[in-house]
């Protein structure tokens, strides 16, 4: 690198680093220009989305640094604060901190197929846990979420169905299993970062909880969760995420 200022030093290094990350992560184009990596990327990665016009501007911010005829040439200097910022970015950008250590939550409840879905009411108020996944003879078959459960009950009641018989004698299994098809959870390994968490929440809408195994296979039992709860914890763990 050219004898640059140590500002402006640090500052080219993040502009290249997140350049050359995003292009890896997302399989993009060398031809494309720094501001349609940070485009393109945006539409895979909640982080980048947030910061995506903070990101354009310190890649304009880089052209006025470097000469645009002579990459030799400084004809300006970023200051410490913009410098510390985009380093800041860079860090959380290539090189997000894993959600099994940070926001994941490990206290695990879950219950096996057969519990009775008066045991998971119970078990939900006793614990304030909204989410209980499900396992049957080792594998992961659902989740008891506790609005969809309030849900089947308010069915019954409507119904007029008796709902101490509804409470007692059903298991959970038979429960969840008309809870409908949409993605309320999903399954993630151990590797899965929070920019990968903020993205899975932002793509699925109805999405209650993130379950975490060590290869984000069904047959696994899980390390921790990510609750949508969790949400507001991984963006501020982002926001401050520094060296």
């Amino acid at each position: 690198m050219p004898d640059f200022t140590d500002n402006a030093r640090r500052f080219i290094i993040c502009y290249n680093t997140i350049d050359q990350s995003l292009r890896a992560q997302y399989d993009l184009s060398k031809s494309s220009s720094y501001t349609e990596v940070i485009r393109r990327a945006s539409r895979m990665n909640a982080f980048v989305k947030k910061y995506e016009d903070q990101l354009i501007d310190y890649g304009r911010l880089r052209n006025a640094i470097v000469h645009s005829f002579n990459e030799q040439m400084v004809i300006a200097e970023p200051h410490l604060d913009v410098v510390e910022e985009y380093e800041r970015l860079a860090k959380a950008i290539c090189t997000p901190p894993l959600a099994i250590n940070t926001v994941c939550n490990r206290e695990i409840r879950t219950i096996t197929h057969d519990t009775t879905v008066a045991q998971v009411v119970e078990n939900i108020y006793k614990s304030g846990n909204s989410n209980w996944p499900v396992y049957k003879d080792g594998m992961l078959i659902g989740v008891a979420n506790s609005r969809r459960l309030i849900k089947e009950i308010g069915k019954k009641v409507y119904e007029k169905k008796d709902i101490n018989e509804f409470l007692q004698n059903t298991k959970i299994e038979d429960a969840i299993s008309n809870f409908g098809e949409d993605n309320y959870y999903t399954i993630a390994n151990k590797n899965v970062t929070l920019d990968k968490i903020l993205q899975l929440f932002s793509e699925n809408r109805k999405l209650s909880l993130i379950i975490i195994t060590e290869t984000g296979s069904l047959l696994e039992q899980p390390l921790g969760v990510v609750a949508i709860a969790d949400i507001m914890d991984v963006n501020k763990i982002l926001d401050n995420f520094t060296h």
